[in-house]
C-alpha cells in the first residue's frame, strides 16, 4: 500500500499542479466571459428558482425528476467530505490562503456548471420506457462524432465509474468511520456493515427513491451544520475579522506559514485550492449533470442557473463555513498555529495531532470547550461533527452511485445484470472503505476524478455556442 500511494501521489502532483488548474480555470474563464459572467447576471434568478417554491416533497415524477430534486441530488453529491475533510485538508497543506483559491475555482465553476447543466438537458434522451438518459457521455458525443468521440465518452464512463461509484464512496465511509470512530469508539467495520445495508436499501429503490430521500436530507442536515457552525462563529466572534485577514494574506504569502520559496508555497496553495474545491463543488467535473439532465424544466437555461445555486451553497455557504471554524478556532488567536514560523508549522502538522480527518472535531471541541468546561467540550464536538459528517458523507454517497449507475447503463446498453453487479460491487467498496488507509484512499479518488476531468472539459468548448445562445434568450435553441 505504502508503494501505491507513493505512485499515485507522484502522478496526482503533475495532474493536480499544472493539468487539473489549466482545465479548470481555463473552461471557468471561458464560458464566464462567453456568457458575459452568467453566475452573476442570473445568480438572482436562480435563488428564486431555487427558493422561491421550495418545498420538501416535490413527489413521483412520471419521467425524470423536479428541478429541486435535481438540485437536491446534485447537493448531496456536492456536499461530502469535501467540504469538512477536505477543506481542512487544503488549509493543512496549503495554509488559510487555499481558502481564497477555493472561492476563485467556484466563482469561475458557477459558469462551467451552468454549461453542463444546459449541455445535459439540451443532449438527454428519453429511452421506450419514458426513462431520461442524460449527462457528459451525451454531450461528448454530440462534440466529437465518429470514433473519437465514442472513445472518449466511454473512456468518461469508465473514469466516473471506478471514480464515483467504487472509490469515491470509499472515501465517504472511510471519513464516516474515523469521525464515529473518533466520537463514539465504533470499529470502522461495525460502521462499514451498517453503511452498506442501508445502501442496499437505497441503491435498489431506483431514482424515485432516491430523490425522495435526497429532497429531505440536503436542507437538514444543511441547517444542522450551518446552525453549529453559526455557534461556534459566535464563541469565537472576536477572531473573525483575523480569520479573515488570514485567509486573504496567506492566498499571496503562503511562503510565510508553510514554507519553501514564494513560487512554490503559491503553487502548493493554488493547487490544494484547485483539486480540493474541485471535490468539494464538482464543477468541472461530468458528476452533477447526471442530475441535472434528470430535471423537468421548461428549458435548459432554466436548470442551468439553478445548476449555479448549487455550487455557491456548497463552496460559498458550507465550504466556507468549515473554513472559517477551521480557522478561528485552530489558527487565530494568541495559540493558534498562525502565530508559528513555517518550520513550526511544519513541525505541528507533521506530528500528526492534527490531521484532516480530526481538524474540525478539534476546532468544534475547542470552541464548546469555553461553555462546558475542555473534556466535555471536546465531546460534544467530536460527536455533533461526526453527525454531521455521516449525513454529508452518506448523502453524497446516494449520490455518486447514481452518477455511476447511469455510465453503467450506457457502457452496458441498459443491461440490468450489470447494473446489479455494479451495484453489489459498489456496496463491497463501501464495507471496503472502512478499513484502508485514509491518505491510499484519497489519493485513489483524486486520481479517477482528475480522469473524468480530462474529457468532460474538453467536450464543453466546442459546445460553447449552445450554451451561450441558452444564457441570452428564453427560447430553446436548436441543437446544431
Amino acid at each position: 500500500m505504502d508503494k501505491l500511494l507513493s505512485i499515485v501521489q507522484t502522478v496526482n502532483a503533475y495532474l493536480s499542479d499544472y493539468i487539473l488548474i489549466i482545465l479548470l480555470v481555463g473552461c471557468g474563464l471561458f464560458f464566464t466571459i462567453a456568457t458575459k459572467f452568467v453566475q452573476v447576471r442570473c445568480f438572482g434568478e436562480g435563488m428564486k428558482k431555487v427558493f422561491g417554491n421550495l418545498s420538501l416533497k416535490g413527489g413521483k415524477q412520471e419521467s425524470g425528476l423536479s428541478s429541486f430534486q435535481a438540485l437536491a441530488t446534485a447537493i448531496a453529491a456536492q456536499v461530502g467530505t469535501g467540504n469538512i475533510v477536505g477543506a481542512s485538508g487544503a488549509i493543512l497543506i496549503g495554509g488559510p490562503g487555499a481558502i481564497f483559491w477555493m472561492w476563485i475555482i467556484a466563482f469561475l465553476g458557477m459558469a462551467t456548471i451552468y454549461a453542463e447543466a444546459v449541455l445535459a438537458q439540451k443532449t438527454r434522451i428519453t429511452d421506450e420506457n419514458g426513462n431520461i438518459h442524460g449527462g457528459p457521455v451525451y454531450y461528448i458525443r454530440e462534440a466529437f462524432k465518429g470514433g473519437f468521440g465514442k472513445f472518449l465518452a466511454g473512456f468518461f464512463a469508465v473514469a466516473i465509474t471506478l471514480a464515483l461509484g467504487f472509490m469515491g464512496c470509499m472515501v465517504q465511509s472511510n471519513s464516516i468511520a474515523e469521525s464515529c470512530n473518533t466520537a463514539f469508539g465504533i470499529e470502522g467495520w461495525i460502521v462499514g456493515l451498517i453503511l452498506a445495508i442501508i445502501s442496499a436499501f437505497i441503491f435498489v429503490g431506483g431514482v424515485n427513491r432516491l430523490a425522495s430521500v435526497t429532497e429531505k436530507l440536503v436542507p437538514i442536515m444543511a441547517v444542522l451544520f450551518l446552525l453549529g457552525g453559526l455557534f461556534v462563529l459566535a464563541i469565537r466572534i472576536e477572531y473573525i475579522p483575523e480569520t479573515f485577514g488570514m485567509i486573504f494574506k496567506y492566498a499571496f504569502t503562503p511562503s510565510a506559514l508553510i514554507g519553501g520559496g514564494i513560487g512554490y508555497a503559491i503553487k502548493t496553495a493554488i493547487s490544494q485550492g484547485a483539486k480540493r474545491g474541485l471535490f468539494s463543488n464538482e464543477a468541472g467535473m461530468g458528476s452533477t449533470p447526471h442530475a441535472h439532465a434528470q430535471a423537468n424544466v421548461e428549458k435548459p437555461h432554466d436548470q442551468g442557473v439553478v445548476a449555479i445555486i448549487g455550487v455557491f451553497i456548497d463552496t460559498f455557504i458550507v465550504l466556507t463555513m468549515t473554513a472559517l471554524v477551521v480557522i478561528s478556532c485552530l489558527y487565530a488567536g494568541e495559540n493558534g498555529l498562525g502565530n508559528l514560523d513555517a518550520a513550526g508549522y511544519q513541525a505541528a502538522i507533521g506530528e500528526g495531532i492534527i490531521v484532516k480527518t480530526n481538524a474540525m472535531q478539534l476546532a468544534f471541541g475547542q470552541a464548546m470547550g469555553v461553555i462546558f468546561g475542555e473534556k466535555i467540550g471536546m465531546t460534544v464536538g467530536n460527536i455533533f461533527v461526526a453527525v454531521c459528517l455521516l449525513f454529508f458523507a452518506y448523502s453524497t454517497v446516494i449520490g455518486w452511485n447514481f452518477f455511476g449507475k447511469i455510465n453503467v447503463q450506457y457502457l452496458f446498453k441498459n443491461s440490468k445484470v450489470a447494473v446489479v453487479i455494479y451495484s453489489i460491487v459498489s456496496i463491497a467498496f463501501i464495507f471496503l472503505g472502512t478499513l484502508l488507509s485514509n491518505d491510499l484512499v484519497w489519493e485513489l479518488t483524486d486520481f479517477f476524478n482528475y480522469l473524468m476531468v480530462i474529457p468532460n472539459v474538453i467536450a464543453l468548448v466546442p459546445l460553447y455556442k449552445i450554451v451561450v445562445a441558452a444564457s441570452k434568450s428564453n427560447k430553446v435553441s436548436p441543437l446544431k
